[in-house]
């Protein structure tokens, strides 16, 4: 049994794929993934299930990945979650304006594996300690 095996990770993507390779990487890792498809539905799937780290799209129909953190990281219940957001954009623009809004860190899509991985156990390290 791994020692992730307890820690859900949500990932909000409106691409099925990037749900699935993720879900794939993680849960080989021994993580439990959660999805949502879009800002709104985060917000209800975070209630109900209190992930331990939120992979979030940036670009997503309704409400985009910044409102959403920013949503996140002003509700008291939810603040210390960490948030990594997650683009297509490889520039630092998006992650300047990611930290803006609130997220702990960014990855570009379409991840590798190990960045995705070694991204995630930092921020949950961040968090637990």
């Amino acid at each position: 049994m791994s020692e992730n095996t307890k820690q859900l990770i949500m990932i909000v993507d409106d691409a099925k794929t990037i749900r699935r390779a993720g879900q794939m990487f993680l849960e080989e890792a021994g993580y439990v993934v959660a999805f949502a498809e879009d800002g709104f539905s985060a917000l209800s799937a975070i209630q109900e299930n209190r992930p331990d780290l939120i992979l979030l799209d940036i670009m997503m129909p309704k409400l985009d990945g910044y409102q959403t953190c920013h949503l996140i990281k002003s509700n008291e219940d939810f603040k210390d979650i960490p948030v990594v957001m997650i683009s297509s954009n490889d520039g630092p623009f998006d992650a300047v304006v990611g930290q803006l809004w609130g997220c702990d860190d960014y990855v570009t899509k379409p991840f590798k594996k190990d960045a995705l991985l070694k991204t995630v156990k930092l921020q949950l390290e961040k968090r637990n300690s």
